[in-house]
């Protein structure tokens, strides 16, 4: 399956294939969103930008829809989350065949439902997904496939972010991954920032960082 993206090529070519960083957007974005930081990110890496599959309006797509009650509670749509982590997993292997990217080095870097995703993808996938970067986003299991706590987590590699006064998704949700990742015996590196929903560029230098590990 193909989803609409975009691609930064390596600056720096490998003589055989080149690692990836996927990026998935957030609910009400769109695929230009993160690609407007492709050229801060390392060189040696394809750098693909893809836009979610269900349409909002005006230029603006979802990986989910939120719906909301008549007590204005949000609801989640698990089954088009599903859906769409399949999706995801899907065009990696497309991408892998059509570009000569290393497909033991992929790298999900996922913002609010895109981190959301990202967590999903690599919990039912984790031979397809090497490192994510999850940034203000939080940990739903109801997203993974059904058995994902038999899967080998050995080679996962987690950075996850939250802003301390993130009004959108509250802070103490995204603090639950760590122990909940932990106990699965995924390496996982947790920091806060004292902002909103957004990427501050300390946690923007210091996901960079951590991928130059």
């Amino acid at each position: 399956m193909s989803l609409y993206h975009l691609v930064r090529e390596p600056k720096i070519k490998s003589e055989s294939k080149n690692p990836l960083l996927l990026l998935l957007h957030g609910y009400g974005s769109n695929e230009e969103d993160l690609f407007s930081f492709a050229s801060e990110l390392p060189d040696q890496y394809y750098v693909i930008s893809v836009r979610a599959p269900y349409d909002l309006m005006y230029g603006s797509y979802a990986w989910y829809a939120i719906n909301f009650d008549a007590n204005e509670n949000k609801f989640s749509d698990f089954n088009q989350g599903r859906q769409s982590r399949d999706l995801i997993a899907g065009f990696i292997d497309k991408i892998i065949t059509d570009y000569p990217i290393d497909g033991n080095n992929v790298t999900l870097i996922g913002f609010s439902q895109g981190a959301i995703l990202s967590y999903a993808v690599a919990l039912s996938y984790p031979e397809k997904v090497k490192r994510v970067v999850a940034m203000s986003g939080y940990l739903t299991t109801e997203m993974a496939t059904e058995n994902y706590t038999k899967n080998d987590f050995s080679n996962l590699r987690i950075f996850a972010s939250h802003g301390t006064v993130d009004q959108v998704i509250p802070v103490d949700w995204a603090r639950k991954a760590k122990p909940e990742l932990e106990a699965l015996g995924i390496d996982i590196v947790y920091k806060e920032y004292p902002i909103g929903h957004g990427v501050s560029p300390q946690n923007f230098f210091d996901f960079r960082d951590w991928l130059e590990q």
